[in-house]
C-alpha cells in the first residue's frame, strides 16, 4: 500500500482529477468531424460537451455524499468503472442523440474521481497545506490534457474519432485497479456521514450557507467557465475558421495548458511565501489581463492564431494560481464532510461551465469573437465575486500573514 502522505499518492489523486479534464479535452480536436459524420450542427456537438458537465455536476451531489458515508474508494472505484462502459458506448454510438446519452452516463461515473481526489487532498492534509498539495497536485494533472489534444488528433487521424473514446475507457480501468489494490482509505472513520435524507440536506445547507464557502466557490466557478469557454469554442475556432488542422490543434492547445502548469507551479512555488488571498489578487489581475487582451484583439478583428492562443495562455496562467487557492479555502472549514462540500463546489463549477459552454455554442458566429468575449466576461466577473465575497470573508483556517517559518 501507498504512504497517503507520499508523492506517489499525489501524483495518483492528480490522476483521478485528470480524468474530468481528458474526458474534454481528449476528444476535441475530433468536434468538427463529428459534426459531418453524425451529421450535427454547431450547436448540437457542443451539447455532447455542456451536456457531460450537466451530468458531472448532479452526479457530485450523489457521489459527495457516498463517499463521506462509505469512503472514498469504494465510490471512486466504482464510478471509474462506470466511466469505462460509457466511453465503449460512446464509441459504438451511430448518431448524435446516442453520444450525447453515452457522454451524459460517461460524467455520471467520471465525477467521483475528480470530487473524491479533491475530498481525498483535504482528508489528508492542513488547509495551508492542502492549497500547497492542490497546486502541485494540478501542476503535475496538467500534464494529461496537456498531451490530450495531441494524443487525440494522432487517435483521430489513424484510428478514427471511435479510438479515443476506447483509449478514455482504458484510462479509467487502469486507474480503477491500482486504485483498488494500491491506495489506503484515506477519510477515517470517525468523520463517517449518515446517509439519512435529513442529514444530507443539513449538511449541503450547511455548506451553502457559509459566506467563505461562497465566495471560493463562485470565484471559482466564474473563471471556471471562462476556461470552458475556450473548450467549447477553440476547436471550431482554430480548425473551422482560423485553418488549423486537427493534428497540430493540440500543439496550440499545449500552449494553452503551458500557461496553466506555469500558474500551478508557480503556486506552488509561492504558497510558502504569500498567503491564499495574495495569491488569488495576483492570479485574477493576470487572468482578467489574458480575457480582456484576447476580447480586444477579436472585436479589433486581429484575426490571427497567436491572437487567441497567447493572451489564453495568459489567462491560463491567471487560472493555475487561482485555482488551488479556492479549492482549499472552499473545503477548509468542513473536515468532516469534505466529501459534500467538494460536491457541492464541484456541482456550481460544472454548472456554470455547462451554460456558459451552451452560450458559447448559441452565439457563435463563425469568428473568435463570441469566445474571447465570453472569456473576459468571465474573468471580469470572477474579479467582481472576490471582491464582494471572497476578500470579505476568507477561510478561517488559512493563514493572514505569510508563513516564512
Amino acid at each position: 500500500m501507498l504512504s497517503l502522505t507520499s508523492l506517489s499518492t499525489t501524483i495518483l489523486l492528480a490522476a483521478a482529477v485528470a480524468l474530468g479534464p481528458l474526458a474534454t479535452d481528449m476528444y476535441l480536436p475530433a468536434l468538427p468531424e463529428l459534426g459531418a459524420t453524425l451529421q450535427a450542427d454547431t450547436g448540437q456537438v457542443q451539447l455532447t460537451l455542456s451536456l457531460y458537465l450537466a451530468g458531472f455536476a448532479l452526479a457530485q451531489l450523489i457521489c459527495g455524499p457516498l463517499a463521506d458515508r462509505f469512503g472514498r474508494k469504494p465510490i471512486m472505484v466504482g464510478g471509474l468503472l462506470l466511466f469505462a462502459l460509457a466511453s465503449v458506448g460512446c464509441a459504438l454510438s451511430e448518431s448524435i442523440e446516442a453520444l450525447t446519452l453515452c457522454r451524459f452516463l460517461q460524467a455520471l461515473g467520471g465525477s467521483a474521481g475528480p470530487v473524491l481526489g479533491r475530498a481525498a487532498v483535504r482528508d489528508i492534509h492542513s488547509p495551508r497545506e492542502a492549497a500547497r498539495i492542490m497546486a502541485l497536485l494540478a501542476a503535475i494533472m496538467a500534464v494529461a490534457p496537456a498531451l490530450a489534444p495531441t494524443l487525440g488528433g494522432i487517435l483521430l487521424a489513424g484510428l478514427g474519432w471511435p479510438s479515443i473514446f476506447l483509449a478514455l475507457g482504458g484510462y479509467a480501468v487502469a486507474l480503477s485497479l491500482i486504485i483498488a489494490l494500491r491506495l489506503p482509505e484515506p477519510l477515517p472513520r470517525h468523520y463517517r456521514q449518515t446517509l439519512k435524507p435529513a442529514n444530507l440536506v443539513r449538511n449541503y445547507w450547511t455548506v451553502a450557507c457559509d459566506r467563505s464557502f461562497q465566495g471560493y466557490a463562485l470565484t471559482n466557478a466564474l473563471l471556471f467557465s471562462g476556461l470552458f469557454a475556450f473548450l467549447s469554442g477553440a476547436s471550431f475556432v482554430l480548425i473551422d475558421f482560423l485553418g488549423v488542422s486537427p493534428t497540430a490543434f493540440g500543439a496550440y492547445f499545449s500552449v494553452m495548458v503551458f500557461g496553466y502548469m506555469a500558474g500551478s507551479f508557480l503556486a506552488a512555488r509561492l504558497g510558502r511565501r504569500l498567503s491564499p488571498d495574495q495569491m488569488l489578487r495576483l492570479g485574477l489581475i493576470i487572468a482578467v489581463t489574458g480575457g480582456t487582451l484576447m476580447a480586444g484583439l477579436a472585436w479589433a478583428e486581429v484575426f490571427t492564431r497567436a491572437a487567441v492562443i497567447l493572451p489564453q495562455m495568459v489567462f491560463m496562467i491567471g487560472v493555475g494560481m487561482v485555482m488551488p487557492q479556492t479549492m482549499a479555502g472552499a473545503l477548509a472549514p468542513f473536515p468532516h464532510m469534505a466529501g459534500s462540500a467538494s460536491a457541492l463546489y464541484g456541482f456550481i463549477q460544472m454548472a456554470a461551465a455547462a451554460g456558459t459552454g451552451a452560450l458559447v455554442g448559441h452565439l457563435h458566429n463563425g469568428t473568435s469573437q463570441t469566445m474571447a468575449g465570453i472569456i473576459a466576461g468571465c474573468a471580469l466577473a470572477a474579479g467582481v465575486a472576490y471582491l464582494l465575497r471572497t476578500a470579505r470573508y476568507p477561510a478561517p483556517s488559512f493563514d493572514v500573514v505569510p508563513s516564512h517559518g
